[in-house]
């Protein structure tokens, strides 16, 4: 089972982040730019939340609040759940599953070095199936 530390080195560490004084349609607007789920929101170099379009969903009453006048900490999730390079895809998973999250900030010793979401770990553990397959193949007819 791969580690978080290579799934990073295939995607990257890009991590799009936003100030937490942001306006939601500055927020929404980086969101679609950049086409990604989730910005983490950043004071300086302190993880402060994570703001993603499920956020926005649940949290906006949009019949009554003009989304430029709403902050990003009015609505973004405030605690985190992260992992660290050295944890598995399988235990980012599990922790997807059981907490209901999409997106998991990667940490190494206090600082931000990327995230990961429910599309990547999916990929990785696709990549890691069809490996076991192709090998079980070759043992398979080795055996012939």
């Amino acid at each position: 089972m791969n580690k978080v530390r290579q799934v990073l080195k295939t995607k990257g560490s890009q991590v799009w982040t936003i100030s937490r004084e942001a306006n939601l349609l500055d927020a929404l607007a980086l969101l679609r730019e950049k086409n990604i789920g989730a910005l983490v929101v950043m004071d300086g170099q302190s993880l402060e939340g994570i703001f993603s379009e499920r956020d926005y969903v649940q949290k906006v009453d949009l019949t009554r609040v003009q989304p430029g006048s709403v902050r990003v900490e009015d609505v973004m999730t405030r605690d985190i759940i992260c992992v660290d390079p050295g944890q598995s895809v399988n235990d980012c998973m599990e922790i997807m599953t059981e907490k209901h999250i999409r997106h998991l900030p990667v940490l190494e010793n206090g600082q931000l070095v990327g995230i990961i979401s429910i599309g990547d770990v999916v990929k990785d553990m696709i990549e890691e199936l069809q490996f076991m397959v192709k090998q079980l193949e070759n043992y398979i007819t080795g055996l012939r």
